[in-house]
C-alpha cells in the first residue's frame, strides 16, 4: 500500500471526527485555541489507537482468511464507507445545551468517531501492512482536521458537516474497490 493510499484512508477516516469537530465548534461562543487542541488531541489519539487494536485483532484472524484477504478488506472498507454515507444523511448537529468538551462527552465522541478506524486496522493486518506508519498518519491527520474543524465550526461551518461525512464514506468505498480490483487483476 502506498503512502498516498494511507493518506487517503486517513483523510476518509478523519471525516467523521472533522464533522463532529465542526458541530462542536459551533457551540463555542468565542474562538479558543484550547478547545481546538483538546478535541484534536482526543480524536487524533483515539484514531491512532483504534487501528492498532484492530490490527492486533486482525493478526489473529489473518491465517483464517488469507485466501480472501482482498475481499475482506473490500467488505470492511465498503461497509464503513456505506455507514458514513448513511450517517451523513441522518446526522444531527450537537445541541447547544450539550457541552462537547466535557470529559465524558469527549470520551464517547472519540470512541464513536474512531470505531471505523478499528475495522480499518483489521484490514491492514489482513493485507499484511505494517501498522506503525498508518497509525502515525491517521492520528496526525485526524488531529489536524479536528483542530481545524473546531475553528471552522466556531466561524459558522455547519453548512459543510454532512457533505464531509458523505465524501469520506465515498472515498473509503473507492479505496476498498481499488484493493479488490488490484488483487483480482493479478
Amino acid at each position: 500500500m502506498t503512502i498516498w493510499t494511507i493518506i487517503l484512508i486517513a483523510l476518509a477516516l478523519a471525516m467523521d471526527a472533522f464533522a463532529v469537530s465542526i458541530a462542536s465548534g459551533i457551540t463555542i461562543k468565542q474562538t479558543r485555541i484550547k478547545y481546538a487542541l483538546i478535541m484534536g488531541a482526543w480524536f487524533g489519539s483515539f484514531q491512532a489507537i483504534m487501528p492498532f487494536l484492530g490490527w492486533l485483532a486482525g493478526l489473529k484472524l489473518r491465517n483464517f482468511i488469507a485466501g480472501m484477504d482482498h475481499w475482506v478488506a473490500f467488505a470492511l472498507l465498503s461497509f464503513i464507507g456505506c455507514k458514513m454515507i448513511y450517517e451523513s444523511f441522518k446526522m444531527d448537529s450537537i445541541e447547544e445545551r450539550t457541552n462537547p468538551f466535557d470529559f465524558h462527552v469527549l470520551f464517547m465522541l472519540a470512541i464513536a468517531t474512531s470505531i471505523d478506524a478499528l475495522a480499518t486496522g483489521m484490514s491492514f493486518a489482513v493485507l499484511k501492512i505494517e501498522i506503525f506508519t498508518p497509525v502515525l498518519i491517521i492520528g496526525l491527520i485526524t488531529f489536524i482536521m479536528s483542530f481545524t474543524g473546531v475553528l471552522i465550526g466556531e466561524k459558522g461551518g455547519h453548512f459543510f458537516e454532512k457533505k464531509i461525512e458523505f465524501a469520506g464514506g465515498l472515498l473509503l468505498i473507492c479505496i476498498g474497490l481499488k484493493i479488490l480490483l488490484s488483487h483480482l487483476s493479478c
